[in-house]
């Protein structure tokens, strides 16, 4: 495996925060909520929702948010958060991979969101498992470049909490676990005193598709169109950006 091209993904989402920052917190407290649900509102005792924290307060949610998210899920304001996760796949320009994650309080809405959003940008929606076998859940920890943080000295940081591999993702490392060792190597990361980015369960591609920056202006379009629905939660996608590519990409932004 050689990685999964999210810094490019991550990158290019950069490009559009601003505009999008709303949607963002909404995917963001969604997931609070529901990690807050199925495991209490106790961080001691929920590292699920403990991830959803620093992710959500590294893309500067308001604390306030945050704890009301918290309260909501975990039934002490006596709100009701009921959501369903839905797997859809299909495929993009030049036969790329897609294999989208809902979280939802409406199946048809969601349905509906997801078909327009492959329609109107080129892509297709695909049959149950004609994607799903090219993706492998994995513990996914981003961590940015910095002074002293170099692959060995994350690798001698995880490499004993169940690592499976450190990817060079050019901006910064990509840390994979089985997902039953996620929590164990951030931990391990933090002990090492190694700030992460993001800690997540996440579907990581067993084979990528190289793309031309044409086929990556043409999938970033529908990751984006997809994402701009409520109820989408991930993008998953097999493309692979090489450094030439993300750089006619990266002009394209300077425009």
């Amino acid at each position: 495996m050689s990685g999964h091209s999210k810094w490019a993904t991550t990158k290019h989402k950069k490009a559009v925060i601003d505009q999008r920052r709303a949607k963002s917190f909404a995917k963001l407290i969604k997931n609070i909520e529901v990690a807050a649900k199925i495991g209490g509102a106790d961080l001691s005792g929920n590292p699920t929702l403990v991830d959803a924290v620093q992710k959500a307060k590294k893309t500067s949610v308001p604390n306030d948010n945050i704890d009301r998210a918290i309260k909501r899920g975990a039934g002490l304001t006596g709100e009701t958060i009921d959501y369903t996760t839905i797997m859809y796949e299909g495929y993009g320009a030049n036969g790329v991979a897609f294999y989208v994650e809902c979280l939802t309080d409406n199946k048809n809405r969601a349905a509906a969101e997801v078909r327009t959003a492959f329609s109107r940008n080129g892509g297709t929606l695909a049959d149950p498992g004609s994607v799903a076998y090219n993706f492998s859940r994995k513990g996914v920890i981003s961590v940015t470049k910095a002074d002293g943080v170099t692959e060995d000295a994350i690798l001698e940081a995880v490499l004993e909490a169940g690592a499976e591999e450190v990817v060079d993702q050019g901006g910064g490392f990509e840390i994979l676990t089985d997902p039953s060792d996620l929590v164990a190597a951030r931990t391990a990361l933090q002990g090492a005193g190694i700030d992460y980015d993001s800690a997540d369960a996440e579907f990581v591609p067993n084979l990528q598709v190289e793309a031309d920056a044409d086929t990556a202006r043409k999938v970033f379009r529908l990751i984006d169109a997809l994402e701009d629905s409520d109820d989408v939660q991930n993008v998953y996608t097999n493309i692979q950006v090489n450094a030439d590519v993300q750089a006619e990409l990266d002009a394209d932004s300077d425009d």
